[in-house]
């Protein structure tokens, strides 16, 4: 492979630049814009047992240097993702993707990725218990190491696939919840989640968002998300994938300094679509700058 390409838990992939879920759909819809094939892999749409409606509108507030939104998991639910999306995303990406599960309990998860682990097409499971835009489950089981790692080995016991844990920032310790997923079997931990936000209209002097609160996410969480991937990944041997604010390839270099093996994009998508090929075309001539001459040498190159 090339010199961007690293492996993810046994599965090398081109280069590192995954879009995250929540932010390129199940896929085909970015497929119309330009060849996907380029991505490492993405991580798509987060996926429930059931249909999910998702949250009361407005969803979304613009902030300084990134957004808040709070759809709430909108998605057709893991049987109609199986028969209608999967088959649809097939004609378009010719690699494995990533498959992003929540869940409202342990039993939830479970079934959800026993089902999506028997798709040929999943190469990894990310399984989403830091979600701020849901009551009841979602980042729930994230603040709590017991109860992470519950849902941990629930899921590790129905699949054979590897599973990505995807932790809150909205915790005193992310050290202590990285730990006991890798301890419950976890094959990798994905970080972070967008932070909790809100916005007040003056005119209104209502919250902007129906939810009042949602996912903070953009350029502004970037160094925070760099701190807690820094932390996770020189305190688990189980590999990191970072996400946060990242919007260029000079912070998925920082990213893999900091640890991360791979980088997830997401806010970014919905300012730019063409963001991600955009870095991944970018990455050369920024590791030549840096006298860099293959990715996988430079993940936790900082200490």
């Amino acid at each position: 492979m090339g010199r961007l390409s690293v492996t993810l838990c046994g599965i090398e992939i081109d280069n590192p630049v995954i879009p995250a879920s929540g932010t390129f759909g199940y896929g085909y819809e970015f497929a119309e814009i330009y060849d996907i094939n380029c991505l490492g892999t993405f991580s798509f749409k987060g996926t429930t047992k059931d249909p999910r409606f998702g949250n009361p509108t407005p969803r979304i507030a613009e902030c300084y240097a990134g957004m808040i939104n709070a759809v709430g998991l909108q998605n057709p639910g893991v049987e109609k993702v199986i028969e209608e999306e999967l088959p649809k995303l097939a004609k378009c990406f010719h690699k494995p993707v990533m498959a992003n599960v929540s869940g409202f309990a342990i039993e939830d998860y479970a079934y959800t990725c026993e089902k999506l682990d028997k798709e040929p097409q999943v190469g990894w499971l990310e399984v989403n218990i830091s979600c701020p835009n849901v009551h009841g489950g979602g980042m729930t089981f994230g603040t709590d190491p017991e109860q992470a790692a519950a849902v941990v080995r629930a899921v590790k016991a129905v699949t054979t696939k590897p599973v990505f844990v995807k932790l809150t920032p909205n915790v005193t310790d992310i050290v202590a919840i990285a730990k006991a997923c890798e301890a419950a079997g976890a094959d990798g931990i994905s970080l972070i989640n967008t932070m909790l936000g809100m916005r007040i209209d003056l005119k209104t002097r209502k919250p902007v968002i129906a939810n009042t609160m949602g996912g903070f996410s953009g350029p502004a969480i970037f160094p925070v998300a760099l701190r807690m991937v820094y932390q996770v990944a020189h305190a688990v041997k189980i590999p990191v994938i970072g996400i946060g604010g990242v919007s260029t390839a000079e912070d998925v270099i920082e990213m893999m300094l900091a640890g991360a093996t791979a980088v997830e994009v997401g806010a970014a998508n919905l300012v730019d679509p063409m963001v991600c090929r955009k870095i991944i075309e970018e990455l050369p001539a920024v590791m030549d700058t840096y006298r860099i001459d293959n990715l996988k040498d430079i993940i936790g190159g900082v200490r």
